[in-house]
């Protein structure tokens, strides 16, 4: 009897002990510190619990990215991204770069007639190895940075302007059996730069079995039928323009038949183009330059990719200036028209880099230092839009004083200016433009 009355308490003492390990094991550091916190459950109402107040989550949701939490008063970590390093967002964001949206226009080139199949990186690694074969780059130079292929024409952009200009000689290099077309984009708005095609900067035919860049002919002749109409505001309309101008032309006597000349116009923000229907009204049209509308002047001139001859011409104020001196007689008054009369202008001597402008400043407007550097700055930006303006002067004592010298790239650009400077009214007078001897120009010699 006492020997069972031993074994039952012995058995109690050990289930006893046990009872006593397991609540020991439930007491463990961080199920006592859950347990003494107070916690919102909402167990059972279909939302997961939530932690107890004041308590960080261990793991983020699932799908968020890992953070590192910053020790208490320490600053705030970059994000981990899974398979990256801490930052890596921030470096991608500091090495994408800021770049003006005009100057990426400028150095973008349209190249049409694509083959189907044409991959971005071939055409520009193509491209790239045909600029520095032919020395168009350096040997180690990558002068196209970025490519978009669409269905049947890409759009390059290249590493600076220079580079651009010298690109458009790629126009007609051969391509997977076709003739790449390459020219500036329509939104392009910058002055012309003469270049050579394919053929002629390497010195070989184009393949006999390969066609050359289909419609070339008809798109020449499409572009000497167009004009830039710059300075528009949004208000204005492709119809509105197109009327306007269309009805301009022929009340002063600028068209050559009866009818609107304009057959199409398209705007793009602060410019448009317009499409006449024949080459002598595109050259008529240009006496529009500088017409007033809607609160504003606008600029009438060829488009940057015109590389026909230039056409001497004058402007709007020259048709109102003859007309009230009686000089015009529009068509509804018997009389031949503004383009009889404006379009006499033609350049005198042989086309050199220089040219200088007469009658144009006052002794008086020249005194002032803050006077002369508007001039310079008003004439810069004025005769910049006929080409690349390599130097300008205006003398304000000595030979030439009042005079304005302007300084070219090329004597295209020259004849360019001249022509549409030439006969020009300014506060009255008209202004006097002539071709300068280059050497004379160099030496500082003005007289």
């Amino acid at each position: 009897m006492n020997e069972r009355d031993d074994r039952g308490r012995e058995r109690e003492r050990r289930e006893d002990n046990n009872r006593e390990r397991s609540r020991s094991r439930s007491r463990s550091p961080v199920q006592g510190a859950l347990s003494s916190a107070p916690v919102d459950a909402h167990i059972g109402d279909g939302q997961p619990p939530l932690l107890p107040a004041g308590a960080a989550p261990p793991f983020p949701p699932p799908g968020a990215p890992m953070m590192m939490f910053p020790p208490p008063g320490g600053p705030m970590m970059m994000p981990v991204v899974p398979g990256g390093v801490p930052g890596m967002m921030m470096n991608m964001m500091m090495a994408t770069p800021m770049t003006n949206p005009q100057d990426k226009v400028m150095r973008e080139l349209f190249v049409g007639n694509t083959p189907q199949g044409t991959s971005e990186i071939l055409l520009r690694e193509f491209l790239n190895g045909a600029m520095r074969r032919t020395n168009l780059c350096g040997p180690t130079d990558t002068p196209v940075i970025q490519c978009r292929v669409s269905a049947k024409f890409a759009f390059i952009e290249l590493s600076s302007v220079d580079v651009t200009n010298i690109a458009l000689n790629l126009n007609g290099i051969p391509f997977m059996g076709m003739s790449l077309k390459v020219s500036r984009p329509s939104k392009y708005s910058g002055p012309h730069v003469a270049a050579s095609s394919w053929q002629e900067l390497t010195g070989q035919p184009l393949p006999s079995n390969i066609a050359p860049i289909s419609d070339s002919k008809a798109a020449e002749d499409k572009v000497n039928r167009e004009l830039f109409i710059g300075n528009t505001t949004p208000e204005m309309t492709e119809q509105m323009l197109k009327d306007f101008l269309g009805k301009a032309m022929e009340q002063v006597g600028l068209t050559t038949q009866p009818g609107n000349p304009i057959n199409a116009c398209r705007v793009s923000g602060k410019f448009a183009f317009i499409e006449l229907r024949s080459k002598d009204e595109t050259a008529n049209a240009l006496n529009l330059n500088n017409i007033p509308y809607m609160g504003a002047q606008l600029r009438v001139g060829r488009p940057s990719k015109y590389i026909g001859e230039q056409t001497p011409h004058g402007n709007w104020e020259d048709i109102l200036a003859k007309y009230m001196s009686g000089e015009l007689k529009l068509p509804s008054e018997g009389g031949a028209g503004a383009a009889a009369v404006v379009n006499n202008v033609t350049p005198t001597a042989t086309p050199t880099k220089v040219v200088v402008l007469e009658n144009m400043l006052t002794p008086e407007e020249l005194v002032s230092d803050e006077d002369y550097n508007e001039i310079m700055e008003d004439t810069k930006d004025e005769c910049s839009q006929f080409g690349v303006l390599t130097k300008l002067v205006i003398p304000r004592t000595g030979p030439g004083m009042g005079k304005i010298f302007l300084e070219y790239q090329s004597s295209t650009d020259c004849t360019k200016a001249l022509n549409a400077l030439q006969g020009r009214t300014f506060d009255g007078r008209k202004v006097v433009a002539t071709y300068f001897i280059e050497d004379k120009f160099a030496k500082e010699d003005y007289s």
